[in-house]
């Protein structure tokens, strides 16, 4: 699993993506305070 960790301000939110090619392109439409990573 692929999650995507978005740093906000107050705020921590987590996506999560079956599939790498669904999360990259997802991480483009975040700022540059978010962070992907993979997961068993």
């Amino acid at each position: 699993m692929w999650v995507i960790t978005l740093f906000e301000q107050e705020n921590v939110r987590i996506f999560e993506y079956a599939e790498k090619a669904e999360a990259t392109n997802a991480l483009k439409n975040f700022s540059k305070y978010a962070l992907l990573s993979y997961t068993k």
